[in-house]
């Protein structure tokens, strides 16, 4: 079969405006608790879009570790790829595609640190060995498998089950100014709800906007 023959019809679910949540935030809390419920692999699981400063996109995937009003968390060495491409533009996307509930989430916005404290928390929250890898690991920079394993050895020897949140890393928060909620329908006729502030300045209301699929 070539590529072009590779099609799936999407016929699970609808999104209508009637059954859309007034706030973004309460809708995609609802399709998350959804795609938990549905086993989905890996629900938190989303790409993160970024541009450097000369206007060029790359994207990977990392992992969600809080949704709230205020945004969406993620934590990562701030010396990355990533991270230096958000010191120069922090503006970004995310997009969140759960394909047995046949859906995609994208939110975009800009991006700010958490504070110290937050990435405290959750550094200490983690296991031993993930604590300990964000220790040795000078991420997105040449390095071998045998550096890196000697690094961690070191890092084990120095800091024991111990280890310090090192001042490289810690977490993003994107605080979003637009959302699409995307469901699969037949025929390619997909729902495409958009969520975007509605001009009041408040930070809370949102006006909703169909897409053409």
């Amino acid at each position: 079969m070539s590529l072009a023959d590779l099609r799936q019809s999407y016929e699970k679910k609808v999104l209508l405006e009637s059954d859309a949540a007034a706030s973004p935030f309460d809708q995609f809390s609802t399709w998350f608790d959804e795609a938990l419920a549905a086993q989905v692999p890996e629900p938190n699981a989303m790409t993160l879009a970024t541009v450097d400063e000369r206007g060029h996109p790359s994207a990977r995937i990392v992992l969600i570790k809080g949704a709230d009003p205020r945004g969406f968390v993620f934590y990562t060495n701030y010396e990355s790829r990533k991270g230096r491409e958000l010191a120069a533009n922090p503006r970004a996307s995310l997009l969140f595609f759960w394909q047995a509930l046949e859906r995609q989430v994208r939110i975009e916005g800009t991006i700010e640190k958490t504070s110290a404290e937050e990435s405290d928390t959750y550094f200490h929250s983690r296991p031993l060995g993930s604590r300990l890898g964000a220790c040795a690991s000078h991420q997105s920079q040449p390095a071998t498998r045998e550096n890196l394993e000697a690094a961690l050895r070191d890092c084990e020897q120095r800091y024991g089950d111990a280890p310090p949140r090192p001042d490289y890393w810690g977490g993003y928060r994107l605080v979003p100014d637009r959302f699409e909620f995307w469901q699969g329908r037949p025929s390619r006729l997909h729902d495409r709800l958009v969520y975007e502030p509605d001009g009041s300045g408040d930070g809370k209301s949102w006006r909703i906007v169909r897409l053409s699929p």
